[in-house]
C-alpha cells in the first residue's frame, strides 16, 4: 500500500471514530438502562439468571451427567484437533463454516471443530435437565446464544475469509465494516439496527405490493384493497386476505412473480385484503375484540356492499390466522354462516409448546411490559424483531455480522428480508390481552375461555372445511404445535406441512426449478405429529395450486363477471397498496 493510501485511510479512520464516539454515549446508555430494568428489553438478565442458578443446583444433583460433560469436552476437542492436522474426520455442514478454507487451513479447521465440539457437550449436559421445565429452556437457548456468539466464525482475526479479504483489500474490508457499523447503529439511534438487505433497491408500490387494486373501505384501523381482477370471471364467492399485523400486508404481494394475491386472481378469485394500520399512541385502547369488529367482520360487510355476495372463503397469516380462527367461532356463536372455506398459514391455536419463544414470555414478563407500553401505548417495532432474530441467531444475525462487519460488504436485496425489516407497533391493548389470554392462558383452544364482543367462543364449532398450512422449519410458529389445530375444529379439516420456515415456506410460488416440496395425507390424523408426517405423500414445488384446488372444490365451480373495484356501492378512495402501508 502506497503512502497516500495510508494517508487516506487514516483520515477516514479518524472520521469514523468520531462518530463512534458519539453513537458510544448513545449505546451505552440504551444498554445499561436495559440490563438496569429501566428500559424494556426482550433478554431480561435477572430472569436468565435465576433460570441458570435452579439449572445449576439440578446439575449438581446429576455428577455424573457433569462428569461426562468434561469427558467427552476433553476427548472430543483432542480428536478434533488431531484430526485437523491429519485431514482425518467428516467435514462440517454447518453453514457457518461453508467456505473452503475453514477444511483447508488445519489451525481454521481444528477451532472450527473444537468449536463444534465444545457445541455439543453443552447440547448434552442440557438435555440432562428437565424436559418441558421453563428453566431447561431458558438455560438451552442463551446458552446457545452465547455459544453462537463466540464461534470462530465471528472474529476477524479467526475466521480465514475475513482474514484474506483484510489482506487483498489493504485494509478497505475493515474500514468498510466499520462504516457498516456505524450506520446501523445510527440507524437504530444508538441501537444496533443489523443491516439485512439492500434498502435502496425497493419501495412498496413500485417494486413490492404492485398489482393493481383500489382501496374502496377504510377505518382507523384498516384500509381494504379490492383487486383489479386478471380473468373475465371470476368465482363467485369473493376471497378476503387477513395479514398479520406483525409487518406490512404485502407478505401477499411481493414482486409478481411471487405474489399470492396476482396468481390467486390468475385462478380467477376475487381477492379483497386488509391493510392494517401501524398504531400510534391514539391506537394504545384497541382490542383484539376490536381487531375483530373493524378488521374481518367490516370487511365482510364492506365485501358485501362492493360486490353484492354475502358468502366468502377467507384466509389469516400467522396471528391474522389466529384473528380469523377466533372471529370464526365467534361467527358460529352468532349462527353467522357467512363463511364457507378458511385457510390459516403458519397459524397456532394451541399454545401448549411454543417452543423457544417461550423463553421471552411469563407473567413477570407480562407485568413489565404492561409498565413500559403505560405511556407510550404501544410496544415498539423492534422488540419483536430482536426477539424473532434471536430465535435464529446464526441465519439472522451472526451471518450478517460476518458479511456487513467482518467482510465489509453490503447485503444483496432480497425482498423478503425487506418486508422483514418493515416491521410495525402493537396497541397495549391488544398486545397484552393478546398474550395474557391466548398465548399463556391457552384460552383459544378452551371451550368458553374467551369471550369475544361478550359472546363466549368455542372454536370446536367452527364446522366448514378448513386448510391448515404449516412449515417444516418454522421457529416462530412450530409445525408440531400447528399440527392439534386437526382435532379441535368441528368442521372438515385438511393439514398441509410445507418446506422451510415461517415465510419462505409460504411465500413459494409455481417455478420452474422449484424450491420447496409438501407433504399431504388423505388419511386420519393420529394424535402425534410424527406418525402423521411418516405416513404423508411428498410432493415437488409449491404448494399454492393445492390450496387452490381445494378451495375451488368446495365452491361448485359457480363463476360470474368479475368484479371490478368502484362498480359497486363502495367507490375508490385511493389506488393499492394505498396510504395505511406506507405509514413509518
Amino acid at each position: 500500500m502506497d503512502r497516500s493510501k495510508i494517508a487516506e485511510q487514516t483520515a477516514e479512520f479518524a472520521s469514523l471514530m468520531q462518530r463512534a464516539q458519539e453513537l458510544a454515549q448513545r449505546s451505552s446508555a440504551s444498554a445499561l438502562a436495559k440490563a438496569t430494568g429501566n428500559e424494556f428489553s426482550v433478554l431480561d438478565s435477572g430472569t436468565v439468571a435465576q433460570a441458570y442458578a435452579r439449572a445449576g443446583m439440578k446439575l449438581a444433583q446429576n455428577p455424573f451427567a457433569l462428569a461426562q460433560f468434561q469427558i467427552d469436552l476433553w476427548a472430543d476437542s483432542a480428536k478434533a484437533w488431531a484430526g485437523a492436522w491429519t485431514g482425518e474426520g467428516e467435514d462440517s455442514k454447518d453453514r457457518r463454516f461453508r467456505d473452503d478454507r475453514w477444511a483447508s487451513d488445519p489451525v481454521s479447521r481444528g477451532l472450527r471443530d473444537v468449536h463444534l465440539a465444545i457445541e455439543g457437550a453443552a447440547d448434552r449436559l442440557i438435555e440432562t435437565l428437565p424436559e418441558g421445565d421453563k428453566d431447561s429452556l431458558r438455560v438451552r437457548f442463551y446458552t446457545r446464544q452465547l455459544l453462537s456468539a463466540l464461534s470462530p466464525s465471528n472474529y476477524l482475526a479467526l475466521n480465514p475469509a475475513a482474514r484474506e479479504r483484510f489482506l487483498e483489500t489493504d485494509g478497505r474490508s475493515l474500514l468498510d465494516g466499520f462504516r457498516n457499523l456505524l450506520d446501523d447503529l445510527e440507524r437504530g439511534d444508538g441501537r444496533l439496527d443489523i443491516n439485512m438487505t439492500d434498502r435502496a433497491a425497493f419501495e412498496v408500490g413500485r417494486d413490492l405490493a404492485t398489482t393493481p387494486g383500489q382501496v374502496i373501505y377504510q377505518n382507523e384501523l384498516i384500509q381494504l384493497i379490492h383487486y383489479e381482477p386478471l380473468t373475465k370471471t371470476q368465482f363467485k364467492r369473493p376471497l378476503l386476505f387477513v395479514p398479520p399485523w406483525i409487518n406490512k400486508y404485502y407478505i401477499f404481494d411481493m414482486k409478481p412473480e411471487n405474489s399470492l394475491v396476482r396468481y390467486m386472481l390468475e385462478q380467477g378469485h376475487s381477492v379483497f385484503l386488509i391493510s392494517w394500520v401501524n398504531p400510534t399512541k391514539q391506537h394504545a385502547a384497541l382490542s383484539f375484540e376490536d381487531y375483530m369488529r373493524l378488521g374481518p367482520l367490516t370487511a365482510l360487510d364492506a365485501i358485501t356492499d362492493a360486490t353484492g355476495e354475502d358468502e366468502f372463503d377467507i384466509l389469516g397469516f400467522c396471528i391474522g390466522g389466529i384473528l380469523v380462527t377466533a372471529t370464526l367461532a365467534y361467527m358460529a356463536a352468532k349462527g353467522d354462516k357467512r363463511v364457507k372455506t378458511a385457510t390459516t398459514l403458519a397459524t397456532m391455536v394451541d399454545f401448549t409448546d411454543v417452543g423457544e419463544i417461550g423463553v421471552f414470555i411469563d407473567r413477570d414478563r407480562l407485568q413489565v411490559l404492561r409498565e413500559h407500553m403505560a405511556e407510550k401505548g404501544y410496544l415498539e417495532n423492534h422488540h419483536l424483531q430482536d426477539m424473532f432474530s434471536m430465535i435464529r441467531e446464526n441465519d439472522l444475525i451472526w451471518s450478517f455480522h460476518v458479511m456487513n462487519y467482518l467482510m465489509g460488504r453490503k447485503p444483496p436485496a432480497f425482498d423478503l428480508l425487506f418486508w422483514n425489516g418493515d416491521s410495525t407497533r402493537l396497541p397495549a391493548a391488544m398486545l397484552l390481552w393478546y398474550l395474557e389470554k391466548i398465548y399463556i392462558e391457552n384460552g383459544l383452544r378452551k371451550a368458553g375461555h374467551l369471550t369475544m364482543d361478550g359472546v363466549p367462543i368455542d372454536i370446536g364449532k367452527i364446522d366448514i372445511p378448513f386448510y391448515v398450512f404449516a412449515t417444516k422449519e418454522d421457529h416462530i410458529a412450530p409445525w408440531n404445535s400447528i399440527y392439534p389445530t386437526t382435532g379441535l375444529l368441528g368442521g372438515d379439516t385438511t393439514f398441509v406441512l410445507g418446506g422451510s420456515g415461517h415465510i419462505a415456506g409460504v411465500i413459494n410460488p409455481p417455478a420452474k426449478r422449484p424450491k420447496y416440496g409438501f407433504w399431504t395425507s388423505a388419511a386420519a390424523y393420529p394424535a402425534d405429529p410424527q406418525d402423521w408426517l411418516t405416513k404423508a405423500e411428498a410432493h415437488q414445488g409449491s404448494w399454492w395450486p393445492n390450496w387452490a384446488e381445494w378451495i375451488e372444490s368446495h365452491s361448485k365451480g359457480k363463476k360470474v363477471p368479475a368484479y371490478v373495484p368502484g362498480s359497486g356501492a363502495l367507490k375508490p378512495i385511493e389506488p393499492a397498496p394505498g396510504s395505511y402501508v406506507r405509514a413509518g
